[in-house]
């Protein structure tokens, strides 16, 4: 029996995989944006940030909050102007708030909000800020038809406390289709140049992730018959990647125990565990590997259809 790594995927596969997609536009404050940062993190976030990695740690975190959309543009509303140029992130410069208050920056993203739920520009928008006032607007935009999500940091997990020490921005992020919480130490590390620690996610997130992701695997390698296993330990032995039928079949496994898609750190770690969990030592497969001595295991060669782990 030969496992048939290049077949197509189903209709239903793909169904799937549509769910809670589509394309996103993210209105960001960026003074909003440094205060979240600073919220136990460790070391210093100055004022001045480093945007370069911004769209990519957006992305994860609608990714974690189970939104597989395609994050086009990025708007960046601040009182100061950086310097930097930075594909698909537009700054629009606005008044400090302490000489106005934050009306410039109310008048600004809220016209902008306003302009792509009436154009119908795209399915999801991302607003970062605390600013109880664009509670009507976001409502509006609602009501035309988009989904307005709400950054947060991981004090919006415990609403209840939320509510007691800050209603305004408790009231702000309940009117959110979804909470989309960032790690504060990912998005300080971003702020400064540096490399996201981890995922973005807490160090407990992380161990459960990772057990989770052992547990499915696991249950999926039992299911496997012992032929198929040897031809995807040789497929293995050849190639970086992973055969692209198993990648899939995995990743809809995950995706239906986390009720959301992976995220490419995450998907890395997934192939990671199945590469560790394949070659565990097996007493079944040794037994087999003697009695058999005339037996010839099948080659499967590496094409273009094996992802690299580092893929997507």
């Amino acid at each position: 029996m030969k496992r048939d790594y290049f077949s197509p995927s189903t209709s239903s596969d793909r169904r799937f995989g549509e769910h809670r997609s589509g394309t996103c536009m993210a209105l960001i404050d960026g003074r909003f944006l440094i205060w979240m940062a600073q919220q136990g993190a460790v070391g210093a976030t100055g004022e001045s940030v480093n945007r370069q990695g911004l769209l990519s740690l957006l992305s994860q975190a609608l990714l974690h909050a189970g939104l597989d959309v395609d994050l086009r543009r990025i708007y960046w509303y601040s009182d100061r102007s950086d310097g930097l140029i930075i594909d698909d992130q537009i700054v629009r410069l606005v008044q400090t708030h302490d000489a106005d208050g934050g009306a410039s920056l109310l008048r600004s993203l809220g016209h902008d909000l306003k302009q792509l739920a009436e154009h119908h520009a795209c399915d999801h928008v991302l607003v970062a800020s605390d600013d109880e006032r664009f509670l009507a607007t976001i409502d509006e935009a609602q009501l035309s038809g988009v989904s307005v999500h709400l950054l947060a940091d991981e004090s919006a997990r415990n609403m209840p406390q939320m509510v007691r020490t800050d209603p305004g921005w408790a009231r702000l992020l309940a009117q959110g289709d979804r909470r989309v919480v960032v790690n504060s130490q990912a998005l300080a590390d971003m702020l400064q140049g540096k490399l996201p620690t981890g995922m973005g996610l807490a160090l407990e997130d992380v161990e459960e992730l990772r057990k989770s992701m052992h547990e499915v695997i696991t249950a999926w390698w039992a299911d496997e018959p012992e032929d198929l296993r040897e031809d995807l330990r040789d497929a293995l032995q050849i190639s970086r990647g992973i055969p692209q039928e198993v990648d899939r079949q995995l990743l809809l496994r995950m995706r239906q125990r986390l009720a959301r898609a992976l995220s490419l750190p995450e998907k890395k770690m997934l192939r990671e565990t199945l590469r560790s969990v394949v070659a565990e030592p097996s007493v079944a497969s040794s037994a087999a590997a003697g009695s058999a001595p005339g037996s010839t295991p099948a080659t499967i060669l590496p094409g273009p259809d094996f992802p690299p782990d580092s893929d997507a």
